[in-house]
């Protein structure tokens, strides 16, 4: 490898470097992150999953016959 080509590839590691540690210092002087409302996203994801399971409930015996019919045309 050429001198100048490892020298550029080192200057943009550093540059790099720097602005990840200016970056980082800006987060840690604007103090804690705010972290939402983590009750409500706990509620939407059992809303989910129970909607889910709803479904499959529902629609589970007519796609269990598509998925047995599909491998029956697949195995001819």
């Amino acid at each position: 490898m050429k001198p100048t080509i490892r020298r550029t590839a080192l200057t943009r590691a550093g540059i790099a470097l720097s602005m990840l540690a200016a970056t980082l210092t800006q987060r840690l002087a604007q103090g804690p992150r705010e972290r939402g409302d983590v009750p409500g996203w706990v509620m939407i994801t059992l809303m989910s999953a129970v909607l889910v399971m709803g479904l499959l409930a529902v629609a589970g015996p007519a796609l269990e016959g598509l998925f047995n019919q599909a491998i029956s045309r697949v195995s001819k």
